[in-house]
């Protein structure tokens, strides 16, 4: 049986490390180390099989030095000292798959003679987080107390994503690559990302991160937008990386979540009750996770407090059961390929202005699952 004395073994152990999944290769491929010191050597079925474990392309296996994979957006990581000289194949492709949707609406949309959105980056020169955070309700069409009509904060999170929606901004929440189940993304890496366009924006909300911080990576990819700055960020315990523009994006969220006068003019009732992180929530239709975060912006409450209340919070739900987008699998598509991108797809099909392969490669579905969600959830 050939065996491929040629490939470079440095990017063996460059993919175990790309690929991040170490302890698990060692188990699925037991001749890996002999791989790497260059006592044995793979088949082509073998290394195959391995590019296809680490997500690596199986001709990078031959070059002569290790690949250089960038992100092709900033990423801003909470803790600075942490930034890593390279990220897991699941956020590289997760990006990947997201720009080529922003490609492809781009140009649908430019051809069907849409006009640019006017608020992508018309905040590009304001400091003023209050103004802005103002701007980004009025273009959603919300008043100040949008939150008071929701029964609680899992409603409104979905209210605020239909609204987002309906200015012409494409939102996406996924767990996996694509729809690929077997790669699981990290919200430990990262909690979300914004691709900038003046005709097809795209926020995408990590799906394995808790529900109950998702409404803050909304509002802060939104203020993103509104500043016209693509970004991939981690927000570590709700905290922005010491970059003007995320310290900037963090208030802004913040204040469109919890507005500091209402807060202020409410105070004494919240501190009055047994749990005002709960109290701050119930008003706000906010989790309590961002109703502490929020306190500690105010100053009502100190770093300690929120550290403390943070990491028990996280220990809490750990312990229950777990949040995820499992359930039906068509329940779930909506959410994976973002309701308003995938009805404009189906619509293209349709017309055929855009053929069902390419409408295929665009969902991340096959033939029948495509036909499938077509019919149950395309609106004219």
């Amino acid at each position: 049986m050939l065996k491929l004395t040629k490939i470079n073994s440095n990017i063996l152990e460059w993919a175990i490390n790309f690929s991040a999944k170490g302890n698990e290769l060692t188990i699925k491929f037991p001749k890996l180390e002999k791989w790497i010191n260059r006592d044995d050597f793979p088949t082509v079925r073998q290394l195959e099989k391995f590019a296809k474990a680490t997500s690596v392309p199986f001709g990078y296996f031959f070059l002569d030095k290790e690949p250089e994979i960038k992100l092709s957006i900033p990423f801003f990581r909470t803790i600075t000292e942490e930034i890593p000289q390279s990220f897991s194949t699941e956020l590289i492709d997760t990006v990947k798959i997201v720009e080529r949707r922003k490609e492809w609406l781009r140009d649908y949309l430019i051809q069907n003679g849409n006009e640019k959105l006017e608020f992508v980056s018309s905040e590009k020169n304001n400091n003023d987080f209050q103004e802005i955070a103002e701007e980004i309700k009025t273009e959603l069409g919300l008043n100040k107390l949008w939150a008071k009509s929701q029964p609680n904060w899992e409603t409104a999170l979905n209210y605020l994503i239909e609204k987002t929606e309906a200015v012409g901004i494409n939102v996406i929440r996924n767990g996996i690559v694509g729809n690929n189940t077997h790669r699981k993304l990290n919200y430990k890496e990262f909690r979300g990302f914004v691709l900038v366009d003046d005709f097809a924006p795209f926020l995408f909300i990590n799906g394995t991160d808790y529900k109950s911080a998702q409404m803050f990576t909304l509002v802060h990819e939104l203020a993103h937008l509104w500043l016209g700055s693509s970004a991939v960020f981690d927000l570590r315990q709700m905290m922005p990386a010491e970059n003007k523009t995320e310290i900037l994006c963090n208030k802004v969220a913040a204040e469109f979540l919890a507005p500091e006068k209402l807060l202020k003019e409410n105070l004494e009732k919240f501190r009055s009750s047994n749990d005002i992180y709960q109290k701050v929530a119930e008003f706000f239709k906010i989790s309590k996770i961002v109703a502490a975060r929020r306190l500690l912006d105010l100053h009502y409450i100190g770093k300690k407090e929120f550290f403390d209340f943070y990491n028990d919070y996280v220990i809490a739900i750990t312990k229950r059961k777990k949040e995820k987008d499992g359930g039906n699998y068509y329940n779930t598509q909506p959410m994976r390929i973002g309701r308003r991108f995938a009805n404009i797809v189906i619509t293209a099909a349709k017309r055929g202005t855009l053929l069902y392969r390419d409408a295929y490669r665009l969902t991340g579905l096959t033939a029948k699952t495509f036909s499938e969600f077509e019919n149950k959830f395309y609106k004219p």
